[in-house]
Formats: C-alpha cells, structure tokens, sequence
C-alpha cells in the first residue's frame, strides 16, 4: 500500500509516499534507515541508542528487525520523498501470547531533520492507527521521553496519557530522563476517517 502527500518541510517542498516494508523491501532499505536512525539520534531524541551512534551498529539494529517482520511480530512503514530518499518510520511490535493479540506498541516513529514540519509525523500515526483497525487491533499502546516534542503529537492525536515513570531510560547523552505512558483506543471511528 502506497499513498503520497505533498508537503513543505525543512525549507523545501517534499512529496512524502508511505509505504509498509515486507521482510525483503525492509532489507532493501536498511542503510536509508540507519541513516534516518542516526539523524534522529544525533538530533537528540530518545530513540533507544546513545550518541554518537554509528552508520554500521544502526544498519545492524535495521537488519534485526527483518526477521520480526518476515515473522509477523512487526509491522514498519517508511515514508519516502520524490526522490526516494527514507525521511520518516514508524513500526508496530505485536505481542505473541494469545490474551494480548488485541494490542500493539507503536514503536520509532522517526522523521528526518529536513522533512519535520509538514504533518509527516502526524500522517505516519494515522497510518498505523488505520492499519492496526483494519488488522484487528483495539488498543495501541507506546512510550516517549516525557516533555519531548513527541508527546505534542500524540496529545494532539487523541492519545491518552498514562503517567510518567523517572529515570526510565537515557537520552542520547546519557542522562537518565522519565518517560510518558501513552495508550489509544482504535476501532469504526479510525477505519472511517
């Protein structure tokens, strides 16, 4: 499934198409990942890793994930310009016991330095959302460094926030930061919109 916007981002007018990555296209696009993982890095958010974090160890991170996806434990979109340059991800992790098939965590919704602005962030959690209806899903759940820009994004989608737990992970710098709870309920109203 493929499906394009048009939008301003980062000083230049960037067509954006959003596309879910089988196992073998996810190989595909492993080195643009890594780069868009280290540009997320370096830009300071708390994506798991610490800065500096290296081209080959975020390619390595990339090549991991495929077995998930071949398997069916993860779902990744890619948004990509014109060119067909990687500038935004998002995945989804589905448990593998059977009480929580209704569920998925909404992991690394990343978006490049030169594309953020344009609604690219806001697009990929609306894909997923639908996504995730159209596969069953009831309830969406995620965490994200609390007073991050994220945390906008998903008060703004009609997420509800949890709570925070402190010192839940390390920034990029190493310094210990509390992280936001998120859940969403999807269904009808998601598929319809």
């Amino acid at each position: 499934m493929r499906s394009g916007q048009s939008a301003a981002g980062g000083g230049a007018a960037v067509t954006a198409y959003v596309t879910r990555l089988d196992a073998p296209r996810l190989a595909a696009r492993v080195e643009e990942l890594a780069r868009l993982l280290t540009d997320t890095v370096a830009d300071g958010a708390s994506v798991g890793f610490l800065a500096p974090l290296g081209h080959a160890e975020a390619a390595r991170w990339w090549r991991e994930r495929v077995t998930g996806v071949a398997e069916g434990r993860l779902a990744v979109w890619t948004a990509h310009d014109g060119d067909g340059r990687t500038v935004g991800t998002v995945s989804l992790a589905f448990p593998d016991k059977p009480n929580s098939r209704h569920r998925a965590e909404l992991v690394k919704l990343m978006v490049h330095r030169t594309a953020r602005g344009a609604g690219l962030g806001r697009r990929l959690l609306t894909t997923v959302e639908r996504a995730a209806a159209e596969a069953g899903v009831t309830l969406l759940h995620l965490d994200t460094e609390t007073g991050s820009p994220a945390e906008r994004l998903y008060d703004s989608a009609g997420w509800t926030r949890v709570g925070a737990i402190p010192d839940y992970a390390a920034d990029p710098g190493g310094v210990l930061r509390p992280t936001t709870l998120y859940y969403k309920q999807i269904g009808a109203d998601v598929r319809g919109g």
